[in-house]
């Protein structure tokens, strides 16, 4: 693995725990309801942007949410330029990754489809 590509690995774990951390606990913009998990960060090469990705479980409407952390995204950045010291802060642009909820999907399906063991 190039260490460009290592050092790109850690930026993005630091940028998953405190995008986390501010959208936990600064964020006060109300649209934003829901547990927001941020599942992965992914930033470009010349970091530049950041995509991140964030699941959304229950919210009372996920759209409004993913919009309100779009809305709420030069705030997000503010603040993570003050707790990681780079250069530059990438912009961050927000995707719903929805593989946490197919999984509960696929959980429910494979408990009605096994036979129940008698115990």
């Amino acid at each position: 693995m190039p260490e460009n590509q290592t050092r790109l690995g850690r930026i993005d774990e630091e940028y998953r725990k405190e995008i986390s951390n501010i959208i936990s606990y600064k964020l006060k913009n109300p649209n934003v309801t829901g547990l927001i998990s941020v599942t992965k960060v992914k930033v470009t090469n010349d970091l530049k942007y950041a995509k991140v990705y964030v699941s959304i479980l229950n919210s009372k409407n996920v759209k409004d949410t993913l919009a309100g952390l779009k809305k709420s995204s030069g705030f997000i950045r503010t603040e993570l330029a003050r707790k990681v010291n780079l250069r530059n802060t990438p912009e961050l642009i927000f995707e719903l990754d929805d593989s946490i909820e197919y999984g509960a999907k696929i959980d429910s399906i494979l408990k009605e489809i096994m036979p129940r063991k008698e115990d």
